[in-house]
């Protein structure tokens, strides 16, 4: 079962079970897709029904966001296993994936970055193969979906954003011809180099949002959901609701 926060349900997972079920989804019949909500994506998913849809309806729904966990725990549901870093949990099922050769197309940002992306992924993880890579620029889905499907990876990454990527995986999973896809927003620029992650520091304590601020003050505009998040879970709390 899953546990709700704010109308979007997330499994209570460690990284490590995280990434063996996806493993197993991966060698299973079933497609699927994992989505990595973080507070900004739930609030966006609060009034958009088609997002909220798109995450719900994913295989994996994982807390990518030390305000997820700690919205659960004000609940009264809190998530045991913590927070799940998307870009960790990529990281992990690398790892995992190229013990046994296995293969992953890079769907997403810039033109370059993902090729970028697929080499250094190659050289980090000895035995993972890249199928293909393609850029986030495409108004057509079907040329990238034939490419896909004629690469045959065993993972499809797919780095568009939110909430473009959730509503894409959603709306083509089905037409893929791929067990699991994997939405993870910008993480093709820091697989590539190009964006560099926070201190270790700040990972361990769940603030890279906080020194991503520092770093691009600009995003004042979209962290001010943050605190707006946590006041609607306080209120949800209080009202019992």
């Amino acid at each position: 079962m899953r546990i709700d926060v704010l109308g979007v349900g997330f499994d209570d997972a460690a990284i490590e079970q995280a990434v063996l079920r996806a493993c197993e989804i991966m060698d299973g019949s079933v497609k699927t897709y994992v989505v990595t909500p973080n507070p900004e994506i739930v609030w966006m998913a609060r009034r958009d029904e088609a997002l909220r849809t798109a995450i719900n309806s994913a295989g994996l729904v994982l807390p990518d966001g030390i305000g997820i966990v700690i919205g659960a725990r004000i609940l009264g549901t809190p998530l045991s296993c913590g927070r799940v870093p998307g870009i960790d949990f990529a990281a992990s099922l690398f790892e995992k994936m190229a013990q046994s050769g296995k293969s992953i197309f890079l769907l997403g940002a810039k033109s370059g970055v993902a090729e970028e992306a697929g080499q250094k992924l190659k050289e980090k993880h000895q035995g993972l193969k890249v199928a293909g890579t393609a850029d986030g620029y495409f108004t057509d889905d079907k040329p990238v979906i034939e490419e896909i499907n004629s690469a045959q990876p065993d993972l499809l990454l797919v780095c568009l954003g939110s909430p473009k990527q959730e509503l894409w995986m959603e709306r083509c999973v089905a037409m893929l011809n791929v067990k699991l896809c994997a939405g993870l927003g910008g993480s093709l620029d820091v697989f590539a180099g190009r964006v560099k992650r926070a201190p270790m520091f700040f990972q361990r304590i769940g603030m890279e949002w906080l020194y991503r601020l520092f770093r691009e003050p600009r995003r004042i505009k979209r962290m001010i959901k943050l605190p707006l998040f946590v006041f609607v879970v306080i209120l949800k709390r209080i009202k019992g609701k």
